[in-house]
Order: structure tokens, then C-alpha cells, then sequence
């Protein structure tokens, strides 16, 4: 079969399951992956003629790449299982109170400074499983709190892990080809220079974009949760929301240019997270009025999940706000300190389980289970064991309820990455056709269509990359050659799109099915994904076609052509929904879907 266009459908069709069931049907993961996961295999077997030890390999490669992950969700529901015995969290949540008690300053701060810090310290979806946690224990609902740690998924992530996305993730992906070496030559530069000039225009991508962000937080903070289901509360704090993005956005691009792609997000996070505390702390810019969630007992059924975290049992034990905040900054040094100090970085990386050749194929993986953030987490706990004088008894219930917790992510999980990995090994040195992988097939398909329009369509590439493999890395490695040979074939600068890739890998997290299934678990939210999802589509969409027109722009030039009407375009959009939500009179307050005030809402709410 040669029809490029039957192809990229057959290609397609797994992911389209997946859609279909997560996001049309809403149902939950765990039901909807084994199917996602069936339909890879079929059209692995029957359309790319992939032999049955190959599909089994990759699946056990999948299996272990889950068992990482379950790792780390193990982790992060014993540091809050922990923190809840021990009293921090209550001292935290009136910590932040005194702060703030608005709900719209907690979720930029918490969210996207201090999840930008822990993205660039650690990656690979650890904010979210971080930062859900700790906000649902501050008062969140389940789902919005998950929504804040998947839409902050975004501007930080290709710098995550101390910029692995871009040294990995578009240096093995772009090293070796010819056409790559002979432009570096061309440019006089190496390799690392080359990528650091790529991470610069990453990094400008990303501040352009991701500068609204933290306003589209919170605009669906109080859209989706608030009282009167208002996105026009979140625009009420739009200068602190600006504010809070420049904090971070600015140090971000600045440390980008002058010492390349390991630390933009780590730096800029960080710098942000320390100005904005500092001035949010004299009332610079914060809210006149306060906005909360409605009481708990007006809380539609689908916000909650079966974890709750509870911070006013030892409310009694008293804890300075330092010693309660010891854990995070535990977790943050040792993250920083294991991916940046050469000698314990090798000692921690060198401790492996591998698994090689599975099933006599070349297929192969490994887990580091001391590098891996469980760990850190894990040693975080045992620390605050100590610092915080906990009892054996309440050491115990914390490893046994988290245990309990975890079973229920581990069959979606399960059943994800075998998936991503059939899909990803399906190339030409896996099947007897000849073809190239599903994902390059879809590529290749998009790219004859759209010709010299391509830079618009980059970053929906390297968003489909992350929504398939849930990592920016991996999108990167599988697409950022295939992009600098499209954008060579059209006279396109091809760093600008292999940029534009990377930032749309980056956007692809705040959708992709592992990420949302891993965050989800850490607040027992486990069935909801679908409806996670359909909000955070909002956000990724935008994020691509920003990122899509001004690449086009960047390629081509302002004046008539498709970049610069899609951006005034979606300029002209943004003001007008502004315009209309801003318009939209207050619903009385008490009341949800048309119910009667004081009603409990039921199972659906407006999304």
C-alpha cells in the first residue's frame, strides 16, 4: 500500500479511538486505551506489517516506560499523604492565605511559577504531579486542580529537566543527517552552539506565547469552577496576571541568550516565583475583591475526586511556615542538584534495570530508578520524617493509603504507553513494508498538503508528537529531522521551525493522555479524563495557532499573507470574546445549570 493519504488515516485511527472515547464519549482511560490500544495493534499488523515479537516488544517497552511513571505517582502521593500527617499542609494553605486567599493568585503562583521551576528542575510531567496535589490540599477542586498543572504544562516544558527537550530531544534527533552538518558548517557554528542558537528561538516562541497563559488560567479557573461560571472573573486580574507572566517570561529568554537551553525554565520560574512572592506579599497588584470557589456542598460531583486532603485534623500542631515548606524545597534542591552535578548525576544514571533485545528484537529500555523523581520523592519523605517528628503510626497509614491510591491509575497507564510504543517502532527497521513510522507517515501527509504554508501546521506536528509519546523530548526525536528537511524542500529558515516544533511539543503536554491520567491520580480523579481534556484543548489550540502564524511571519515577512492573518485574526478573536465575556451579566449567585440557589449541582456543568 502506497496511498499516502489511506495511510495517514490508518495511522490516525488509534489516536482517533482514543479522541472519540476520552473526549466525545467521556469515557475513562482505563476503558479507553485497551481499545486505543487494540486498534495500534491491528493496523500495526495488518497495514505496516509489523511481526507479532515486535509488537509484543514494544508493548513490554511500554509496560516498563509505565512503571516509571507509576514510580513517580507513587512519590508524589506519598509526599501529600505525608505532609497531610505530619500538619504542613495546613501551614501551607495559611501561608498562601495570608498571601492571598484569592483562589486566581494562588493558581498563577503556585501553578505557573512554581510549576515552571519544578518543570525546569525535573520535566516530564512532574509539575502537574506536584502542583495538584498541593493545590488541592490548599482547597481546590480535584479537577481544577489538575486543569491548573496540565495548562502550566506548556511554556516551561521545553526546558524541562534542565533543557532536555532541546540537547536530547532536537540534538539526537538532528544529529548525524548530512544536510544538518552542512548547514551548522554553513553557519559556522558546532552542535551545542547550534543548540543553543535553536533554544534561543524556542525560547522566544514561547515567551510570545505563553505571556497569556497565565490569563487563560485563570479566565477558565473561574469560567469552569467559580460560583457564577464567569470567565469574566479571571479577567479582572489580568495586570497581576501579565505581571506574573513577564516575571517569568523575561528571565526566561534572557537566560536562553546568554546561557543556552539548560536553565530557562528552572531561572525564570525561580526569579519569577521570588519577585512575585516577594511584591504579592506588599499587596502590589493583587485583587480588590477575593474570589473563592462556591461552598464545597454546590461542587458539581464530576470536580471531585476520591482523595481528600485534609489539612485541618492536626491544624494543632504547631509549624513554622519554613519547616512545613522544607519538603517542596527539598524536592526542588535534589532535582536541581541530580540533573546538574556532573559526578552524582553519572553515580545516579549508572544504577539501571535493563531490559534488552526483548523478545530477540532490537528493541530495549531501561529504567534509573535513583534518577528517577519518585526517587526524590520519596527521599523528600524520609526526611520529613525526621524534621517533622512524625510517628510510626502516621508513617505507615501515609504508605498504605498512597499504595491504595495508585492502583488506580496503573491500568490506563498500562495500556497508554504500549500503545506509544507500537507506534513509534513502527518504522522500516520494525516492519516488512518498508514504511516509514505512523507518526512520519502522519507527518509526511500533512506536509503535501500544506507546501509551503508549513511553517502554519509545525507546531500542530509537534503537538500530535507529545499527544501520541507524552513527552516533548520524544516528539522532538521523532519529528524535529523530518521538520528541518520540509523547511529546507520550501526555502524556509529551517531553525525557525524546528523551533516552532519544539514549541509545539511543548503545547502537545497539555493534552496528552499520560500526562493527564498521571495528574489525575495524585488527587484521585481517575475516570475524568475526557472532560480534563476538552478544557485543555482550549489552551493547546491557541498555543498552536499563535505559535504556527508568528513562525509563518518569522519565515516569511509581515504584510498579505496567511501568518499575518492568522494572527490578526486570532487578535481579533481574543479581543472579541474578551469584549463578550466581559459583558456577560453575573448569574445569581447560588445558582448552576439553572438550578435554584443553594442547590447542589449534579453531575455536568458547563465546560
Amino acid at each position: 500500500m502506497d496511498n499516502l493519504a489511506v495511510l495517514s488515516l490508518l495511522a490516525l485511527s488509534p489516536i482517533l479511538v482514543v479522541a472519540v472515547l476520552l473526549v466525545g464519549l467521556r469515557w475513562p482511560a482505563k476503558y479507553a486505551m485497551p481499545l486505543g490500544f487494540v486498534a495500534a495493534v491491528l493496523v500495526a499488523a495488518l497495514a505496516w506489517g509489523m511481526d507479532a515479537r515486535v509488537i509484543a516488544a514494544a508493548s513490554v517497552e511500554g509496560l516498563i516506560i509505565a512503571i516509571g511513571l507509576l514510580y513517580i505517582i507513587f512519590g508524589a502521593l506519598l509526599l501529600l499523604q505525608t505532609l497531610t500527617a505530619s500538619g504542613a499542609l495546613a501551614t501551607i494553605r495559611a501561608g498562601f492565605t495570608r498571601i492571598s486567599p484569592d483562589r486566581r493568585v494562588q493558581a498563577i503562583i503556585i501553578g505557573w511559577l512554581f510549576g515552571s521551576f519544578i518543570e525546569g528542575a525535573s520535566g516530564f510531567g512532574t509539575p502537574a504531579a506536584v502542583v495538584a496535589p498541593l493545590l488541592l490540599a490548599l482547597g481546590f477542586p480535584a479537577m481544577a486542580a489538575v486543569m491548573v498543572g496540565l495548562v502550566i504544562q506548556s511554556t516551561p516544558v521545553s526546558f524541562g529537566a534542565a533543557g532536555t527537550p532541546v540537547l536530547v530531544g532536537l540534538g539526537q534527533g538532528l544529529a548525524g543527517d548530512p544536510g544538518v552538518e552542512a548547514r551548522i558548517s554553513a553557519l559556522g557554528l558546532d552542535m551545542p552552539a547550534y543548540l543553543s542558537v535553536l533554544g534561543f528561538e524556542v525560547a522566544l516562541l514561547h515567551a510570545a506565547a505563553g505571556t497569556f497563559i497565565p490569563l487563560f488560567l485563570v479566565c477558565m479557573l473561574t469560567g469552569f469552577f467559580g460560583e457564577r461560571r464567569r470567565f469574566a472573573d479571571g479577567l479582572a486580574v489580568w495586570p497581576f496576571a501579565l505581571y506574573a507572566a513577564f516575571a517569568m517570561t523575561v528571565p526566561y529568554v534572557i537566560v536562553a541568550a546568554v546561557l543556552g537551553p539548560e536553565f530557562p525554565s528552572l531561572l525564570g520560574g525561580l526569579i519569577g516565583l521570588a519577585l512575585v512572592m516577594f511584591t504579592s506579599s506588599r499587596g502590589f497588584l493583587m485583587p480588590k475583591q477575593t474570589w473563592d470557589f462556591p461552598p464545597r456542598a454546590r461542587w458539581s460531583d464530576r470536580w471531585t475526586g476520591s482523595i481528600e486532603a485534609d489539612t485541618s485534623t492536626l491544624a494543632g500542631r504547631r509549624m513554622s511556615i519554613w519547616l512545613a515548606w522544607t519538603p517542596y524545597v527539598v524536592v526542588a534542591l535534589l532535582l536541581v542538584l541530580t540533573r546538574t552535578v556532573g559526578p552524582l548525576n553519572e553515580l545516579l544514571t549508572g544504577i539501571t534495570i535493563d531490559a534488552d533485545n526483548i523478545f530477540g528484537t532490537e528493541v530495549s529500555e531501561s529504567l534509573q530508578p535513583l534518577y528517577l523523581p519518585g526517587f526524590i520523592f520519596i527521599v523528600a519523605c524520609l526526611i520529613t520524617y525526621a524534621l517533622h517528628r512524625m510517628s510510626a503510626r502516621d508513617i505507615a497509614r501515609s504508605w498504605k493509603v498512597s499504595g491504595s491510591q495508585l492502583a488506580g491509575a496503573g491500568i490506563a497507564l498500562l495500556f497508554a504507553l504500549p500503545l506509544v510504543r507500537i507506534l513509534i517502532n513502527s518504522g522500516p527497521d520494525y516492519n516488512d513494508s518498508g514504511l516509514p513510522s505512523m507518526p512520519i507517515t502522519l507527518a509526511e501527509g500533512a506536509s503535501a498538503l500544506a507546501g509551503t504554508s508549513w511553517p502554519l501546521l509545525a507546531p500542530w506536528i509537534g503537538a500530535l508528537g507529545a499527544f501520541v509519546a507524552g513527552s516533548n523530548t520524544v516528539s522532538n526525536l521523532t519529528f524535529s529531522l523530518f521538520q528541518f528537511s520540509t523547511a529546507e524542500n520550501i526555502g524556509a529558515d529551517p531553525e525557525t521551525v524546528v523551533a516552532t516544533q519544539a514549541v509545539g511539543g511543548a503545547a502537545g503536554n497539555m493534552i496528552t493522555v499520560h500526562n493527564v491520567v498521571a495528574a489525575s491520580a495524585t488527587v484521585g480523579l481517575l475516570g475524568r479524563e475526557g472532560d480534563l481534556i476538552r478544557k485543555t484543548i482550549i489552551p493547546t489550540t491557541y498555543y498552536c495557532l499563535f505559535a504556527g502564524g508568528l513562525s509563518f511571519v518569522l519565515v516569511n515577512g509581515v504584510g498579505l499573507n496567511l501568518g499575518t492573518g492568522l494572527l490578526v485574526a486570532l487578535a481579533v478573536a481574543l479581543a472579541l470574546v474578551v469584549i463578550r465575556i466581559a459583558r456577560v451579566p453575573a448569574a445569581v449567585p447560588g445558582t448552576a445549570e439553572g438550578q435554584p440557589p443553594g442547590a447542589r449541582s449534579g453531575g455536568e456543568h458547563r465546560d
